[in-house]
């Protein structure tokens, strides 16, 4: 199985302008905010397509609305996402550097031999803000509509499919390890720098799989370039009525929850962090937001700055007695 992590970078950058209305309310804003004509980042440790990024530029007007100012959203891939914390972990916590994360991070200490940071040690847990469901997707040339023709595939072609992941050691590498733990199939792992590039190829047939999140797929979906097996989620999701779950298709312990929150890096003070959740409160309430979620089929849940704090810990000893049941070697 090659587990080589990817090192290459790439970066996108976008910006939300709303430069005339901060500066109309500069005089009323926090000291923390009053930073001229600078912008809020927002690093994103995954690529763009993917669907932490879907979710952050779904929510980028409202965030930049309730901040007070430009939102920039940076993509910033690499290594299974290890290259976009890393600048977070960099950055002065000051409340004008945050990310957008899934549990990768809570993953790595794992997977990963060495980490250029410490989980969470080097991070300020914001909010964890909800979840989104995972499907796993085969491209239109595989022979297999549902979750028994796919694995009585896997089962026929022992190691001879690929799957692709956005990165070692990822949630969606880790929720594909899974499917086959529980199918007793094996398949041959393929790791890319972001789930766009996986898509790509998944959909043009260099690899025959992936689990992906909703968000990043739907639109393939429905399409017809990419067929649906099953959603990881306990109960069928509103946004895909019609994909069943594995569940539901004889794989009773086959459930996985991708979940997203928003990261700071360490020492940020009580009164930036107390900012920064609120405007995540409301953006996430924001009515255009709620309605883009909705169809994404994410579903919001904001925790508090205590329990995103325990969350993250508790999910670390969560992920590292999964990673050693499945049998996964860190890399």
């Amino acid at each position: 199985m090659n587990r080589d992590l990817p090192s290459r970078r790439r970066f996108v950058g976008t910006t939300i302008g709303v430069a005339a209305a901060a500066a109309a309310s500069a005089a009323s804003l926090p000291a923390w905010a009053q930073v001229g004509d600078k912008s809020v980042r927002f690093v994103l440790p995954n690529a763009t397509g993917s669907g932490v990024d879907a979710i952050t530029r779904a929510a980028q007007p409202a965030l930049a609305k309730a901040l007070g100012m430009p939102v920039v959203v940076e993509n910033q891939p690499g290594a299974g996402g290890v290259v976009g914390l890393q600048t977070l972990a960099r950055s002065a916590p000051d409340g004008m550097t945050l990310s957008v994360v899934s549990n990768n991070v809570v993953i790595f200490p794992s997977v990963l031999k060495s980490l250029p940071f410490d989980m969470p040690g080097d991070f300020t847990p914001i909010a964890i803000v909800g979840s989104t469901p995972i499907v796993l997707v085969v491209n239109a040339k595989v022979p297999a509509a549902n979750s028994k023709e796919f694995v009585a595939l896997l089962k026929s072609r022992p190691g001879q499919l690929n799957f692709g992941s956005g990165g070692n050691g990822t949630i969606l590498h880790l929720a594909s390890e899974m499917f086959l733990d529980e199918a007793g199939a094996t398949a041959k792992h393929i790791p890319y720098k972001g789930v766009g590039p996986m898509v790509t190829d998944l959909i043009g047939g260099q690899i025959e799989f992936a689990t992906a999140a909703l968000p990043s797929v739907q639109q393939h979906i429905k399409t017809g370039a990419l067929r649906a097996i099953g959603v990881g989620t306990a109960q069928r999701v509103a946004a895909a009525p019609d994909i069943p779950t594995f569940v539901e298709q004889g794989l009773p312990g086959y459930v996985v929850e991708a979940w997203f929150g928003v990261l700071g890096p360490k020492g940020m003070a009580p009164d930036v962090v107390k900012r920064t959740h609120d405007a995540i409160v409301a953006a996430f309430a924001d009515p255009a937001v709620k309605e883009a979620m909705d169809k994404q089929g994410n579903t919001i849940r904001i925790t508090s700055t205590e329990q995103a704090a325990a969350g993250f810990r508790s999910e670390l000893a969560k992920y590292a007695r999964l990673v050693k049941k499945i049998g996964l070697e860190p890399t």
